[in-house]
């Protein structure tokens, strides 16, 4: 009875891990201790090694990066733009992206980052 149990709670403990929801593309994430959790409606971008910038899932353009941020926008002016970039790129075009999030008038901006565990003191 108890390894039906203790089967059943890895069984659900690892369905729940297949359920969590992923926005942006899997890129290596720089690690930062003051990481914070987002909780506010956000758009992810995505930059990957090679500098592919993505929107969610879909490859895009800078010039289509900028139209659609401009529409998310509209559509609610509290969106956070959340960049989340390989930690290998050359962050010139990291910054070139902030400025096109700037531009299309999103306010709130945050950079992706893996949390680091924290030493005991």
């Amino acid at each position: 009875m108890i390894d039906t149990i203790f089967f059943l709670l890895v069984f659900f403990m690892v369905a729940s891990l297949a359920m969590t929801r992923q926005d942006g593309m899997p890129v290596n994430l720089p690690r930062a201790q003051a990481g914070n959790r987002m909780v506010d409606e956000h758009v992810v971008i995505t930059i990957d090694r090679r500098g592919t910038l993505y929107l969610g899932k879909r490859v895009v353009s800078m010039e289509r990066l900028a139209r659609d941020l401009r529409s998310k926008r509209q559509e609610n002016p509290a969106v956070v733009a959340v960049i989340s970039a390989d930690e290998d790129i050359v962050w010139g075009r990291g910054i070139n992206v902030m400025d096109e999030v700037k531009k299309a008038g999103i306010k709130r901006v945050a950079i992706a980052v893996q949390p680091v565990a924290k030493e005991p003191r």
